[in-house]
Formats: C-alpha cells, structure tokens, sequence
C-alpha cells in the first residue's frame, strides 16, 4: 500500500515537471536568455526589461490557459500518462487527483524560470541557484506534518505532498521575483502582446521544446514504461533522486551560468573568449562528474542503507534500487555534457539541430528501453535513458566540433588523462575500502555503524581522488576554487 501511494505521487510529480522543463527551462529560457542577454549589452537594461515584460505577459497568459486545461482533463490523460495503472482504478485515480494538485507548479515555475533567466544576465547567480532548495524544505515540512498528523501511508500523505509542491513553487517565485525587483527589473505582467521580439522568442522556443527538456522527456518515457512492473516507477524515482543531486549541482549549474556568458561573448565577436569560457567549463564539469558518477556506481548499496532503509523502505528496495542507480549513474557524464554543449547552440540562437538531435535520443530510448526492459525490466528501462544520453551529447559534440564551434584546447587535452588517472585511484580505495566495510551495511550493524561508514567512504573518496588530482596536475587547488567562483 506504501509503494501504491508512492508512485501515484511520483507520476503526479513527475508531469508538472516535464512541462516545466519543457515550456519553462527548455524552451523560454533557451530562447530567451540569449536575446534578452544580448539586448541588455547593446541596446540597454531598459529596453531588455521591455522585452522581458511583454515576453512574461505572454507566457503568463499560456501557462494560466495550459494549465487550466490540463487540470480538467487529468481524468482522461492519467491513463495514457500510466498505462500500468488502468488496472488499478484507486491508484489511477489517486494520480489523477495529486497531479491536479501539483500542476500550478508549472506554472508558478514557468514565472520563476524566467525572472531567473533575467538574474543569470545580469550575473545574479545566488537565488537562482538557491531557489530549488526550497522544494526540499517544504516537502520536508509537509512530511514531518503528514507524520505527526499520524497519517501514515494514507493518501493523505500523497495530497500533502502534492501540495507542498505546489507551495513550493509559490516560494520559489516570491524569492526570485523579489531579487529580480531588486535588481532593477521591476516588471509585472500586463496584456500580452506579440511584438516582434516576442515572435522571435517564440520561433526559436518551438525547437527549443524538445532539446531543452530531452532529460525530462526521457524520464517520462521511463516512468511511463515503469509503471507495468512492480515497485518499478518508485525504484526509478529513489535512484532518479539521488542521481539529480551532482546533475543539478555540476551540470545544470555550470549551463546556467555559460549561456548568458556565451551570448554576450559572441555578440562582442569574442570568439576566442567563447571558446575559453566553454572550455573551462568542460573541464570543471568533467573533473566534478566523473568521481561522482563512480561513487554512485560503487557506493550505491551504503547510500540507499543508509538514506532510505528505514521504515518502510526494505532491505530487498535497496537491492532493487541500486543497479537502477548505477544505470542512471553511468549516463551522468553526458547529461552534463549536453548542459554544457546546448549552450554554444543557444546563445547563436540555433535550436532546431538540439531539436533534432533530441528527437533522435528520444527514439532511441523508447526503442532500447523495449528491448533491455524485457532482460532487465526497471533496470533496463534506466540504462537505455542513459544510452539515449550518450547519444545526445555525442551529436552535439560532433556537430559543434564539425561546425569550428569548438575545440579543445592544450590545457584541456593534457588535463583529461590526468582526471582519469585520479579517478583510477579513488576508485581503487573505494573499492577496498567498501569490502573492508561491508558488515556496516549487513542490516545488523545498525544506523550509526552505517552513517559513520558511509562517512568514512565519501571522505576516503574525495581525499584520494583531489590528493590524486593535485600530485598529476589535474586540477590545482588554485584553479578549483577559480572556477567554483565563477
């Protein structure tokens, strides 16, 4: 019954977020970030707030109508959203009912997508970046609620769930609204209108719906399939959690910051600047992705253990979990390279080949996640999101690099074996070091023998893995704390 209520919040949560991503972080702020960017550099900050309040008018005005319509037709569109709930009319039902709930978050953080845009031109980084740190305060606020009302896995725990989302997204806003009105851009919504600036936003987000959303995309689709296996959209969603913490915190990060930073570079005809910016940032990815796409491989049994295996989260969850983790896990490098790659595509305001490329990671998820779902069922289904990952980067690498967009540059190329040469060493010490202390983790040992272990793993890891980095020249302690403040 726990697992039921689960995952009918899971799949509510998850569709406000597809077209969150979509319609806000992918397509919108794609297309506007680059010519709002641009426009405050030549043409002034008054203008750019101009253009950036007819263009909130008009997404305000869609999202309000969107939204509206979704929310009366949710009955109709669960069944399509999970198939493998039709069998279960409560479940479906229940669904149904939280993504109602959940749905203004989409666009509360459509609203909040854009004001951030606005902040990340004008080099304004910290609330954008501390905003979604509020979702996690409410939803914790909600549980402790939901627990000491005693409603235990009642639906009741779903619906306060599915409106913590929701008021999360109103606090995400108020923040990011406030700092964007201290910043100067003192704009509300007013009656929309489709002046020319606003057309282009509009052409350029059109293609900008896929590319920018391909990661939410991908993960509809696996939560989609997951739904006719047991426990399989919950396992999907535990591993999915932990993997968008170093995904959110390198890639996103590091992408949201490039692409103003692009736009500006290029318009100034600083193609060189451009390419050492993108470069930089690359190498900073890479040197922060890699260990920690390792450690989720390797430390994936300790994590869940000691997380999550508590209550009703069962020993035999954390051995499901955590090869669906692994499978997540080994995608991670290229997610954050398609964070760093779509920028250089952005800020020349071409999204159409993003587009394409999306759409052919798109079919080749659907079709891997067929195919390895009937081997490995929910496992599977996380592996091919991962193969349609590598796909996607893949493609925009090639094509920027076929198209003199980029290159490497000498200190990248002499710095990339050395991050490899690092990572060899921590995972040799994880490795021993996880068989050295694998009864902290065999259920008897208890809570503090299994935090204090995973304690001692992560703090083994980073030691030898920067001790490592800094003896090969991987990255100097110097030039990481350079390129954390940027």
């Amino acid at each position: 019954r726990h697992r039921a209520v689960a995952e009918a919040f899971f799949v509510a949560q998850r569709l406000p977020n597809l077209f969150r991503a979509l319609f806000a972080e992918g397509a919108f702020n794609n297309a506007f970030v680059p010519q709002f960017a641009r426009m405050a550099e030549g043409e002034g900050q008054e203008k750019a707030f101009g253009f950036a309040r007819d263009t909130l008018s008009v997404l305000f005005t869609w999202m309000l109508i969107f939204c509206a319509l979704a929310m009366i037709f949710m009955p109709w569109l669960m069944p399509l959203l999970a198939p493998g709930f039709t069998g279960d009319e409560a479940k479906l039902s229940l669904a149904s009912e939280l993504t109602r709930i959940c749905f203004p978050y989409l666009g509360l953080m459509s609203l909040t997508a854009l004001f951030g845009g606005i902040l990340n031109s004008l080099n304004r980084f910290a609330a954008p970046a501390a905003a979604p740190i509020l979702l996690n305060i409410v939803v914790i606020i909600m549980t402790l609620a939901a627990w000491h009302l005693g409603l235990g896995n009642s639906p009741d725990t779903g619906r306060f769930l599915a409106w913590a989302v929701t008021i999360s997204g109103i606090a995400q806003l108020m923040l990011i609204g406030t700092s964007a009105y201290y910043a100067g851009a003192n704009i509300v919504p007013s009656w929309p209108r489709l002046t020319a600036d606003v057309k282009k936003v509009l052409v350029l987000s059109v293609p900008g719906l896929i590319s920018g959303g391909i990661t939410q995309v991908n993960l509809l689709i696996a939560t989609m399939l997951a739904t006719g296996f047991a426990g399989g959209v919950a396992f999907l969603y535990y591993a999915d959690r932990l993997f968008q913490l170093p995904l959110g915190l390198i890639g996103v990060a590091i992408g949201v910051v490039l692409l103003p930073s692009l736009s500006r570079k290029l318009r100034a005809g600083d193609t060189a600047g451009a390419l050492h910016s993108q470069n930089r940032a690359l190498e900073f990815a890479l040197f922060l992705t890699l260990p920690a796409a390792m450690a989720l491989i390797i430390l994936g049994r300790p994590i869940l253990h000691t997380v999550f295996e508590h209550g009703e989260f069962t020993r035999a969850d954390s051995f499901a979990v955590a090869p669906v983790l692994a499978a997540f896990a080994l995608g991670l490098p290229a997610f954050t390279l398609t964070k760093i790659f779509q920028p250089g595509f952005f800020a020349r305001e071409d999204t159409k080949a993003p587009m394409y490329f999306a759409i052919a990671a798109v079919v080749v998820n659907i079709a891997a996640s067929l195919i390895l779902a009937r081997y490995l069922e929910y496992v599977g289904i996380a592996l091919a999101t991962s193969i349609a990952a590598w796909v996607n980067a893949t493609l925009l690498v090639g094509t920027a690099v076929k198209r003199g967009h980029y290159a490497p540059d000498q200190r990248f190329t002499g710095k990339l074996p050395r991050m490899v040469l690092a990572l060899a060493v921590m995972t040799g010490v994880l490795l021993g070091l996880n068989w050295l202390l694998a009864e902290n983790y065999s259920g008897k040992a208890g809570f503090a023998a299994a935090l204090w272990g995973l304690i001692a793993l992560c703090a083994a890891g980073l030691v030898s893995y920067f001790a490592a980095a800094h003896v090969t020249g991987a990255f100097r302690l110097s030039e990481f704390r350079q390129a954390f403040r940027k």
